[in-house]
């Protein structure tokens, strides 16, 4: 992963550690369980626009499949938790599959809008045709793990936030592979990376089911520390956050968006009293962002991190 990678994991899953020591009562954990499962899809949409340079704005589509089969498996079903989880990434990933064949032929704001429509679709089946419709369902299984069931706030946040380790180690290693470097190519050049004999299409095939995987796990996550889920959490507005969450913290960096996903969680908590006026501030935030923070915050921050040290190399 590499030295500052190394260490960011490492002062992250000590924060982790002492967080509930830190912390009085259960709302700041409940607080950081949602950015963990947030920073979960922030990371696929990173990977996806970052590197791939494909713009989606369908995450909220997986991150509701992934919460409702895997509801509705281990209910109507039985299926124990840990195998509904498996089979919703499947199902995601089978959809990933049908909505990418024809719209990774589209381009920029073409594809935005394709996948817009994918999201809007799900959500308008769950709201048709998912159990319990609009008002959505509840009694939803708890994860069990080793016949312990993590049903306390500081089982889950532990648990969440070890997941979000394994995915920044899975994901940095993909990044740092020849998968990654050939998805930098594409996002650099389609055409010259189709000279150097590039499968283009199946990689970014890949790539979209990769973060689809990733938006249907913290889905799942989301529904079996909840209980309860409706399509209202799966609409639009979370797609617009997921994208924020990216751009806030930074496109090209797998810490931006676990830093976005952060901020932007923490964020809704720190304006509840302004809470008419939620969308307003997300759309200023996004604004601002993309005017004064185009590189988003990780990567400012590394480069004048570099520079800083560059700067007292010199000096000495």
């Amino acid at each position: 992963m590499g030295r500052g990678n190394f260490m960011a994991l490492a002062l992250m899953l000590l924060g982790v550690a002492g967080m509930p020591f830190l912390t009085s009562g259960s709302y700041a954990l409940t607080v950081g369980i949602f950015a963990g499962i947030n920073a979960l899809v922030a990371i696929g949409l990173c990977i996806l626009m970052g590197s791939a340079g494909q713009v989606s704005l369908g995450q909220a589509g997986f991150y509701g499949i992934g919460a409702y089969v895997s509801s509705v498996l281990s209910i109507k079903f039985g299926l124990p938790v840990a195998l509904s989880m498996i089979a919703a990434m499947a199902v995601a990933s089978f959809a990933a599959v049908l909505l990418a064949v024809p719209a990774l032929r589209l381009k920029g704001h073409y594809l935005a809008v394709a996948t817009l429509g994918f999201g809007e679709i799900i959500n308008v089946l769950l709201n048709e045709w998912g159990p319990g419709g609009p008002s959505g369902f509840g009694d939803i299984p708890h994860l069990t793990l080793f016949g312990y069931t993590l049903s306390s706030t500081t089982a889950n946040f532990y648990f969440i936030w070890i997941c979000v380790a394994a995915v920044i180690i899975f994901s940095l290693n993909i990044l740092n592979s020849r998968t990654g470097r050939s998805l930098r190519a594409i996002h650099g050049s389609e055409t010259a990376s189709i000279a150097m004999g590039l499968d283009i299409v199946a990689l970014k095939m890949k790539v979209f089911i990769l973060s689809a995987v990733y938006a249907s796990f913290a889905g799942a996550l989301y529904a079996h520390y909840v209980t309860f889920i409706s399509p209202s959490s799966f609409n639009l507005f979370y797609s617009v956050l997921a994208l924020m969450m990216v751009v806030l913290g930074g496109i090209t960096n797998v810490w931006g968006g676990v830093a976005g996903a952060i901020i932007i969680t923490i964020l809704p908590e720190l304006l509840r009293k302004f809470e008419e006026f939620d969308v307003l501030v997300y759309g200023l935030i996004l604004t601002l962002s993309l005017l004064f923070l185009r590189k988003g915050i990780v990567p400012l921050l590394i480069e004048k991190a570099v520079r800083l040290k560059g700067g007292s190399g010199a000096r000495a």
